[in-house]
């Protein structure tokens, strides 16, 4: 499948952060095992810093209502502390 969109109209902003960054560097199936999509994993042409770039630029362009949720969820992720 191919990419939802990343911005408001999407499902990114559901997620917390350390989730995006797992599928950023290591592709979809290492959160959803067996999920298929069309997006390669980034971990060995991107750096964590250049990952953590992405995401915040992804992010400047979420209305305050995604941007506030998503800061939530992430504060609350107990799966990644």
């Amino acid at each position: 499948m191919p990419a939802p969109p990343h911005d408001e109209t999407g499902h990114t902003w559901h997620h917390p952060d350390a989730d995006l960054v797992k599928i950023i560097k290591s592709g979809l199936d290492a959160v959803v095992p067996g999920y298929e999509s069309d997006m390669p994993a980034f971990g060995s042409t991107l750096s964590d810093t250049k990952i953590t770039d992405v995401l915040a630029y992804m992010k400047s362009t979420w209305p305050d209502r995604q941007r506030d949720f998503q800061a939530e969820v992430t504060a609350n992720d107990t799966t990644n502390p």
